[in-house]
């Protein structure tokens, strides 16, 4: 008789419509004859809407932490006002006294019991409250595994860290670092990283590429019109690179266009306008947020992807972020700032992109962009070795073989 498949719990602490690296390592797992559940939270509506959507026909069971209680029982509603008034205090008490509490990360002591509910043969925890989690659960004699996406002690500028436990996260990573069966993340810098600071294993690098889409036609349809410039972010903000990118694109000669994709208030999008002569605003068009399988669509409408990541705080600097890969998969050119992280990937490929060692010297930025713009033959190599580079390096195609071998591995251990 054939063994029972191997339970596997994924814990996080966010939604699956906000967080693709979860989504897809569940599926991936779950597609591969794997037991899988998902313990996240449930703290937006929209976003909890869309999870439901996700999970449909996924191979994969789905459930959650509350943190809204809208229309369940009394007591379900209690427990989720309960739950957000502790993470309140929690962070309060960090800001004040640096008391360091799990609970200022999310529902942590919640997620924990919900946990120890689900029986698995491995547990892999993704994002703070559930490294904490994952901790827990290897005191208590489970199988562990950690990804580490963002250096998350070494997120956020000091001025956004008066309620992070800071202290608690260090602890958190070493430990997991030096207790986990594995430890993934995004990229080799990143990945050096945390070797450096923390001994025990280094880890394995998973990146966050998705699944390669078939090479969009629509740029014979569109041949005729003028290029358009790409970015998306779930916010539309300050600490982006949109402002330092707005002054140089003040400057350029050559006629394009630009489209920013997420959330904006009114007031931030009036600002980036004012930043443009008249004659440009009318070339910049804001988008709403979309849902994941929609994005890819999307992106392909345009020619070139704006990553305008920032070299701090150092998590920044070291991991490669969805954008630069999700711009590679549908085949446009890029225009990247030059972190550590996005340097890793266009030194696979240096056709594929143009590095901006400077973003806030707009006179320099300028004559790059006008450059790209200008050459037609240019434009459609880097647009070529981008789709070559994510075919062959950074598609989850790629990366899926290598995820499933170190779970199996896991597992035999």
């Amino acid at each position: 008789m054939d063994a029972a498949p191997s339970k596997i719990l994924i814990v996080t602490t966010g939604h699956l419509s906000r967080n693709p690296r979860v989504l897809k390592e569940a599926t991936t797992l779950g597609e591969a004859g794997y037991r899988v559940t998902v313990l996240g939270i449930r703290n937006r509506r929209d976003a909890a809407d869309t999870d439901l959507s996700l999970t449909a026909k996924a191979p994969f069971l789905h459930t959650w932490v509350d943190m809204l209680g809208e229309h369940e029982s009394f007591t379900s509603r209690f427990k989720a006002t309960l739950r957000r008034g502790r993470q309140r205090l929690a962070r309060e008490l960090v800001s004040r006294f640096g008391l360091q509490s799990a609970e200022a990360l999310g529902p942590s002591a919640a997620v924990l019991a919900a946990a120890r509910r689900i029986p698995a043969d491995l547990t892999i925890v993704h994002n703070e409250a559930a490294h904490w989690v994952g901790l827990k659960l290897l005191a208590e004699g489970r199988r562990v595994a950690a990804d580490i996406e963002d250096w998350h002690s070494e997120d956020l500028l000091p001025s956004d860290r008066a309620a992070r436990p800071t202290v608690l996260l260090r602890r958190n990573e070493k430990a997991l670092l030096h207790q986990a069966c594995y430890v993934t993340t995004t990229s080799e810098a990143l990945a050096e990283g945390l070797f450096s600071r923390y001994g025990g294993q280094r880890p394995e690098v998973i990146t966050n590429s998705f699944p390669l889409p078939a090479l969009p036609h629509h740029r014979e349809q569109n041949r005729g019109a003028a290029p358009s410039f790409f970015w998306f972010s779930q916010t539309i903000g300050p600490g982006r690179g949109l402002e330092a990118f707005l002054a140089a694109y003040a400057r350029t000669t050559q006629l394009s266009r630009l489209t920013l994709l997420g959330q904006v208030c009114d007031d931030y999008r009036r600002h980036l306008l004012s930043l443009l002569p008249e004659p440009l605003r009318n070339r910049v068009s804001f988008r709403p947020l979309v849902s994941p399988e929609e994005l890819p669509n999307v992106i392909s409408q345009h020619d070139i992807g704006l990553a305008l990541e920032e070299s701090t705080p150092l998590s920044r600097d070291l991991t490669i972020t969805n954008k630069i890969l999700q711009y590679l998969g549908s085949g446009l050119a890029v225009i990247a700032t030059a972190t550590k992280g996005q340097c890793e990937v266009l030194s696979k490929e240096p056709l594929a992109g143009i590095l901006l060692d400077n973003l806030d010297d707009p006179k320099t930025t300028a004559a790059a962009l006008d450059t790209l713009l200008g050459s037609p033959d240019e434009f459609l190599a880097r647009q070529q070795a981008a789709y070559q580079l994510a075919k062959t390096h950074y598609c989850w195609e790629q990366e899926a073989p290598r995820l499933l071998e170190l779970v199996a591995g896991a597992l035999r251990d």
